[in-house]
Formats: C-alpha cells, sequence, structure tokens
C-alpha cells in the first residue's frame, strides 16, 4: 500500500513538471523580422560643393554725356531694353543752337580761305611782272594756310557740336535689364564725367556668371582638369533640390588671397528666361573624379560601433554578421560604400534595430534599394572679398 502511494505521488509530481515545462518552450522569441538587400551598383561621381553669388556679365550706370534739361523717359521701370533703345531725352534747343553757331563759323572760314585763295593766285601773277615782292606773296601764302587751318577747326566744331545734339539722346548701352528712374523729367543734370548725375543701371541678363571662392587645393585639382577642356559646373538656387542648371568654369583669379587661402573662380550660366538674378545665392557642384562603380546603401542601413561605421550582412542560414565599411558622399540620397562590401553581399536595410548581437539568428525578407532624390546639404566655403580682375580664360591657359 505504502509503496502504491509513492509511486502515484511520483507520477503526479512527473505530470506536473511536464505540465509546467511546456508552456515555456512555447513562449521562446521567434526570429525578428528584417528586409534585405544587396547594394545597388552604379555609375557616380563625386562632386566638391560650394556657396556662391550671381553677377551679371555686364552691367553699366546710365549717365548723359551732355548737361541739360531732362524733357522725357522712354521706358518703364524693370524694362527689357536693347543696345540703342533711348532711354531718356534732354532738351535738344541749346545743342541745335550751338550746332548752328558752329556751322556759322564754318562758312565764315570757308569764306576766308575762298579770299585768301584768291589774294595768293593774283600776288603770284603780280610777281611774274614784278609788281610785288616775293615778301608778300610769301604773306598771302601763309594766309591761305591759316585760312584751311579754321576750316579744319570750324569742320572740327561742327561735329563736336553735332554729337553734343546727339547725346541728347541718352540711349541703352547694352541690352539687358533696366532698373528704375533715378531721375523724373523736369531735372536739370549735369554730364559729361563720371561724377554726372547716375540716370539708371542696365544689367545683362543671358548669360549670367556665379562668383564662388575656393581652396587653394581645389584649384589646383581643376586647373589640371581643365588643361582637358572647360571644367563643367551644375547650379541650384537656394529653394531648389537638384542641380537643374549647368554650364562652364570659365575663369580664376590671379593670386590666391593671403589672408583667407581662397582664391576667386567663375562660371558662366546660360540663362534665357532671365530667370536668376544678379546678387542672388546659388550653390554650385564641380566634378570632383571621373566617373566610376560604386555601391549604395540606405543610411539607414548603417549602425555606428564605438569608431566604426558597420553594417549588417545576413548568410544563408540566417544568422547575422556585422561588416566594418568606410563610406563616401551621398548620391541620390544613397551613401556610397567605398570598401568592406562585396556586391552579393545581403545586408539589413529595414529592421537595423532589432539587432541585438552579433550571429542571431533573422527571418529575413527581399527588398530592393532605390534611389532617393532629396536635397543635400552642401559644405560652405567662406567668401572672401572678391577680386577686380577681369581677365578670362586663365584655368585652360596652362601658366
Amino acid at each position: 500500500m505504502r509503496t502504491a502511494k509513492i509511486v502515484a505521488a511520483s507520477v503526479l509530481m512527473t505530470v506536473a513538471l511536464y505540465g509546467c515545462s511546456g508552456p515555456s518552450e512555447a513562449q521562446a522569441p521567434p526570429a525578428p523580422s528584417v528586409t534585405v538587400a544587396v547594394p545597388l551598383v552604379r555609375a557616380v561621381q563625386d562632386w566638391d560643393e560650394f556657396t556662391g553669388r550671381f553677377e551679371a556679365t555686364q552691367s553699366v550706370e546710365v549717365r548723359a554725356r551732355v548737361g541739360g534739361y531732362i524733357s522725357g523717359v522712354h521706358f518703364r521701370d524693370g524694362d527689357y531694353v536693347r543696345r540703342g533703345q533711348l532711354l531718356f531725352s534732354l532738351d535738344p534747343r541749346p545743342a541745335q543752337a550751338a550746332l548752328a553757331s558752329a556751322r556759322a563759323q564754318l562758312s565764315q572760314a570757308q569764306a576766308q580761305l575762298s579770299l585768301a585763295q584768291s589774294e595768293l593766285t593774283r600776288s603770284e601773277t603780280l610777281l611774274e611782272s614784278q609788281a610785288v615782292s616775293q615778301a608778300e606773296v610769301d604773306t598771302r601764302r601763309g594766309a591761305l594756310q591759316t585760312a584751311q587751318g579754321a576750316i579744319a577747326a570750324a569742320n572740327a566744331n561742327v561735329r563736336a557740336r553735332q554729337l553734343d545734339l546727339e547725346f541728347t539722346r541718352v540711349t541703352a548701352p547694352i541690352s539687358g535689364r533696366v532698373s528704375d528712374r533715378r531721375v523724373d523729367a523736369g531735372n536739370l543734370v549735369a554730364g559729361g564725367s563720371s561724377a554726372a548725375d547716375v540716370l539708371t543701371t542696365v544689367v545683362s541678363s543671358a548669360p549670367i556668371h556665379f562668383v564662388f571662392d575656393g581652396s587653394e587645393a581645389v584649384l589646383l585639382k581643376y586647373q589640371r582638369q581643365a588643361r582637358q577642356g572647360a571644367a563643367p559646373i551644375q547650379v541650384r538656387l537656394q529653394d531648389e533640390a537638384d542641380f537643374t542648371r549647368a554650364g562652364t568654369l570659365d575663369f580664376t583669379d590671379n593670386a590666391v588671397d593671403t589672408a583667407s587661402g581662397v582664391i576667386r573662380l567663375r562660371a558662366v550660366i546660360p540663362n534665357p528666361d532671365g530667370f536668376l538674378k544678379p546678387g542672388m545665392f546659388g550653390q554650385a557642384r564641380l566634378a570632383g573624379s571621373g566617373s566610376y562603380r560604386a555601391m549604395l546603401v540606405p543610411d539607414a542601413a548603417v549602425a555606428t560601433d564605438q569608431a566604426r561605421r558597420i553594417v549588417y550582412v545576413v548568410a544563408a542560414d540566417g544568422s547575422v554578421a556585422p561588416r566594418p565599411v568606410q563610406l563616401g558622399p551621398l548620391v541620390d540620397g544613397l551613401r556610397v560604400v567605398r570598401s568592406g562590401l562585396q556586391p552579393t553581399d545581403r545586408l539589413i536595410i529595414s529592421g537595423v534595430q532589432r539587432i541585438q548581437q552579433p550571429g542571431m539568428k533573422v527571418t529575413a525578407t527581399n527588398g530592393q534599394i532605390r534611389p532617393v532624390a532629396r536635397a543635400q546639404t552642401a559644405p560652405v566655403t567662406t567668401i572672401a572679398p572678391a577680386s577686380s580682375a577681369t581677365f578670362a580664360n586663365s584655368l585652360s591657359s596652362g601658366d
């Protein structure tokens, strides 16, 4: 009887222990789910980015070349004007009167010339009969030469007065966008010098310059590249995400600024619609290297292990292994991996935060890496005082 009780108690304990162990095994956590993909391999190009300002290729302060009374304004503020188009007109009557006086002086000089010619001819005839002396003939010849000089001076005076009359029409010296009028009709303005009143300004609109500063290292790199042709450049405005405007680097200054260690560079950008305005800021990028094949991964796939950057690679059996990688710039929203990864590696692109330790098992779902267009933050160079040098094409000169 006692033996039967002991056996029954053993059976009950065994059943109880078995019942307790069953639920514990059922609660084991499943392998975390992650999304994996192979790196996107494509041709990329490294870029150097700069911040700069647009400048007009031509800019003119319009001044009157003669003084006078403004009788008319012949443009609307902000209009596009063509070279030679009438902008301001001055009262022409003083210039017309001066021209009439100059022409009268010319007629008088012509009459003096005719008289001097006649007297010289008469004196030469009388000299043959010795009725006059040689000195008299020489005097008449001198009077003729003086009259000829007076004719030349009178003609020059007439041309000068004609110019003054033409200058009462102030025309656009270049084609471009005109500013607002600085002087209204009815005002008296000075003219004929750089200190004269500024009537308005005209700036050219197409093409337009983009001016920025680069370091000496940038100068050396692009100066060598320029020997193979003009260096292409891409530009975007501050509110634009993509570099949609293209141009060429056509100028570098003749010296590096010793105070800041930078040099002024300039690019020419087409501007057929006149949308770009002088003084606007923009960002430019220049090709920092030739095109090469690179592996691209999302930034979300990159983790940090102390000072290292790593990605997690999933093996065929579902185990996870970290891979230290060397990273490059962003291209279309994806990070360039320079080393540490193979094109056939399956890396985790979603669910990296679920990885607790190397070697753990995961449930992998195949995904795909696609480019993501997004705005990029470009490194900004400090803008030094721009030089006033204006010579061009020094990048391709090879000096």
